[in-house]
């Protein structure tokens, strides 16, 4: 007899979310059932395929050799439910995002409410969290990243927009401490820093035609949020290095004000991320155009 589709789908599935319980919630099964039909796979093979231990599952040698029969058949599962998905001329079912919190809430909040409104029968779920999400493993339809992206093949990536990061501080900030007006002159000053993930504060590299400058400025209050880092700003704590459209709505009120405005960091690509597969559902392909509309504005607008 051979074995059953179905279990070799599930296999598949446990083997990307590496345990029963991620992949229980992924199908929609209860994890006991996920176990036993995955030990009746075993059964029927008369080989083990996965070594369970309290802390992680491993594929055995047989295991993985299977894998690549497995995921095959889960490509084509899921090629055909893509299809069928890719037809609908309406999007719909449940849309999950990971992107970060910042950029969420910034620059797309007016573009999320409104995808929501545009298409009824999409629930959309964002995962706010700092964190890289696994696309695959975790079932995520789409990411969206900043920054220079890892070599992965079970990946797609489109370009979204560059984010042009400039110098923004509190007029009440520069009427008691001054306004620089040379790179060099930053090093006096008081900084709001990024923290980066090797966990020292990221250094300011500056561009000016073909000029350049490169300092770590004194500052005592370092965050990985962009959001807070502006928060911080807009309370005369210093200058802080930030996407211009993150902080757009306060120059236009006047409640930041642009520094060394001949000079800006490199641009910041932002990506939307995909997990690989022949056809992109309607809900994916809809929410992609929206962002693609929403940022290609932002790569228009004139710096502050």
């Amino acid at each position: 007899m051979q074995p059953d589709a179905n279990d070799l789908l599930l296999f598949a599935r446990v083997a990307e979310s590496g345990s029963f319980s991620r992949a229980a919630e992924r199908v929609g099964l209860p994890k006991s059932t996920v176990s036993r039909r995955i030990a009746a796979l075993e059964a029927h093979l008369g080989e083990r395929v996965l070594t369970r231990t309290t802390r992680r599952l491993t594929l055995t040698d047989f295991g993985q050799g299977l894998l690549e029969h497995a995921n095959r058949l889960a490509e084509e599962v899921d090629a055909a439910a893509a299809l069928a998905e890719h037809r609908q001329s309406e999007p719909s079912g449940r849309l999950r995002v990971s992107m970060p919190a910042d950029f969420a809430a910034t620059v797309l909040a007016d573009m999320l409410v409104d995808f929501a409104e545009r298409y009824p029968a999409v629930t959309l779920e964002l995962d706010l969290s700092p964190r890289r999400v696994d696309l695959v493993g975790e079932n995520f339809d789409l990411a969206v990243r900043m920054g220079d992206l890892p070599d992965d093949a079970t990946l797609v990536a489109r370009r979204l927009a560059d984010v042009r990061p400039g110098l923004f501080a509190s007029p009440r900030y520069l009427a008691a401490h001054g306004t620089p007006s040379e790179p060099p002159a930053l090093l006096d000053h008081r900084a709001v820093l990024l923290l980066s993930r090797d966990g020292d504060p990221a250094i300011w590299r500056l561009r000016r035609g073909n000029e350049r400058w490169e300092g770590n400025p004194p500052g005592r209050l370092i965050a990985n949020s962009m959001g807070l880092m502006i928060g911080f700003a807009l309370r005369d704590a210093g200058i802080a290095l930030v996407p211009q459209d993150f902080v757009a709505a306060h120059v236009a009120r006047g409640e930041l004000s642009r520094v060394l405005p001949d000079w800006a960091a490199p641009p910041v690509t932002a990506w939307a991320v995909m997990p690989s597969r022949r056809w992109v559902p309607a809900k994916t392909r809809a929410f992609v155009d929206r962002l693609t509309e929403t940022l290609a504005q932002c790569d228009r607008r004139p710096i502050p």
